[in-house]
């Protein structure tokens, strides 16, 4: 069986790719950060291990947030033709 979805095309909700992918990269970085905190005050290996793959993670969704960005701001080709200048009537 197979399913095309168009969101599942380079180009087609950006914007919605770009959400789902930021709002991981915020929530990585802030559990990095709580992990790394409460590492330094525990040493406990749990939270040395959890901080290691939550920075990782936070650099695997930065990859991810940039390429959405790039995607948005890449020019598209328009459908309707541009429309030339009106020429002033000569009297």
């Amino acid at each position: 069986m197979e399913m095309e979805l168009r969101i599942l095309q380079c180009g087609n909700c950006e914007h919605l790719k770009l959400g789902v992918h930021a709002s991981a990269f915020g929530l990585a970085a802030i559990m990095g950060l709580y992990n790394a905190a409460a590492w330094l005050s525990r040493r406990e290996m749990h939270l040395a291990i959890n901080t290691v793959l939550y920075v990782a993670l936070t650099a695997w969704e930065r990859e991810h947030v940039l390429h959405h960005l790039e995607e948005l701001r890449r020019p598209r080709p328009t459908l309707v033709p541009p429309v030339e200048p009106a020429q002033p009537i000569a009297a």
